[in-house]
């Protein structure tokens, strides 16, 4: 009997050791494959699935929790404007409901096809960073990557987590208002991160009442910012040097907006981590906001007729 009840305290003892070791160390805004492949089951690790349901079935990372995305779940609609970040007893109780806590180091898997499905994992990144969550990161190049060596495991089906109670602590400085986009000017610090043919309003999305950009906004698109428009963030460097290129500052006060604050997450999440640029801020309502009330202006490269 003793030797039981010994065996049983050190067995909490190393399980509180690895919790201990999960909550100290360094959490990266980006992890690799190998890493996830080799953190299985690590406590006070969640991987948080966040592609497609029927996706997450048929094969996922061992442990993995499945997530949807879109309303009701982590964007909400807030006075006819789609898309927007909420409150904090939404978040509280959505994320606790995945089994995370307040001390869990959160593995974000998004598909890793394309730029936009990043973009899913990087709007949910700075939503747990606006709700004062640092342990944090996105498997760079998504399950597409992982999937490449078939020898990496896989689990099918789902698995059901034990709720876990978590605090929001809100975090205004990673939040754009519309007010900051009037006052932020000129001097590259406006980011339209949509294609080319939507800040030029020839294409226009039916989340925005009007097509075009915000006067003064540079156009950084987010397919520019991964390797062949894919699920793998360019370097620092390159990245810093498109961003030259394109006359947009990398330090500063810098905003990012697109249509609803989705694919403007990527921009945001380059700026903020990859380049360092701790002032970097997402404009959450973003066009669909902007072009709400008709006194805030519009610009346009596109002409009807023009050749």
């Amino acid at each position: 009997m003793k030797k039981r009840l010994i065996f049983v305290v050190m067995a909490m003892v190393v399980s509180l050791a690895g919790v201990a070791d999960a909550a100290t160390d360094t959490v990266e805004p980006l992890v690799n494959a190998e890493w996830v492949n080799d953190n299985p089951g690590k406590p006070g690790v969640v991987f948080l699935d966040i592609r497609d349901e029927a996706s997450y079935l048929n094969g996922h990372l061992p442990g993995a929790v499945h997530t949807d995305y879109d309303e009701p779940y982590w964007r909400v609609v807030k006075n006819g404007v789609p898309g927007m970040l909420p409150d904090a007893a939404h978040l509280a109780s959505l994320i606790g409901g995945l089994g995370i806590g307040n001390e869990d180091h959160v593995v974000l898997a998004p598909g890793g096809l394309s730029a936009g499905e990043m973009a899913v994992a990087t709007r949910i990144y700075w939503t747990f960073k606006t709700a004062g969550h640092d342990r944090v990161s996105i498997l760079d190049g998504g399950m597409a990557v992982y999937q490449k060596k078939r020898q990496r495991p896989l689990e099918k089906g789902a698995t059901k987590p034990a709720a876990k109670t978590f605090k929001v602590v809100f975090r205004p400085e990673f939040v754009a208002t519309i007010d900051d986009v009037k006052r932020a000017g000129n001097g590259g610090n406006l980011v339209d991160s949509r294609s080319p043919g939507q800040f030029s309003g020839i294409i226009q999305s039916p989340s925005v009442k009007r097509p075009g950009t915000i006067p003064e906004a540079g156009n950084l698109p987010i397919a520019s910012l991964t390797e062949n428009n894919g699920g793998v963030f360019l370097s620092a460097d390159a990245a810093a040097a498109l961003h030259r290129k394109a006359g947009i500052a990398t330090a500063g006060p810098v905003i990012t907006f697109c249509n609803t604050g989705h694919v403007a997450s990527l921009g945001w999440f380059v700026l903020y981590e990859l380049l360092g640029n701790k002032e970097a801020k997402l404009y959450d309502g973003s066009m669909a906001e902007w072009t709400m009330d008709d006194a805030n202006p519009v610009k346009t490269e596109f002409m009807p007729g023009a050749k």
